[in-house]
């Protein structure tokens, strides 16, 4: 193990963790803002988001506790975080061209 390796667990469990909570304000924000039909793609996309970024926080957690398989959770953490944020762009482009 290197000697930063758990440095990105401990970075990434509590920004996932906050992304979980912007996801699901996001998704309220759109319910109650009644953006149409793409609130409907919106609120998929958010919701499935939320969930990889839940599975971020799982393997985060776990890659500090577990020292055995510390780089491959580490590794899965950080891969199901950058395709949340790849998918949470996605739908902040979607809503952004809902609006106008």
């Amino acid at each position: 193990m290197q000697s930063g390796g758990k440095n990105l667990s401990s970075h990434i469990l509590p920004t996932s963790a906050t992304m979980v909570g912007v996801c699901m304000t996001v998704i309220s924000i759109v319910k109650l803002s009644h953006v149409g039909v793409a609130g409907v793609v919106i609120d998929k996309l958010l919701a499935f988001d939320s969930l990889l970024f839940l599975l971020s926080s799982v393997f985060s957690y776990l890659s500090l506790r577990v020292v055995r398989y510390t780089r491959r959770l580490e590794s899965l953490a950080d891969n199901f975080f950058m395709v949340g944020l790849v998918l949470m762009v996605g739908a902040a482009f979607v809503l952004s061209f809902e609006l106008f």
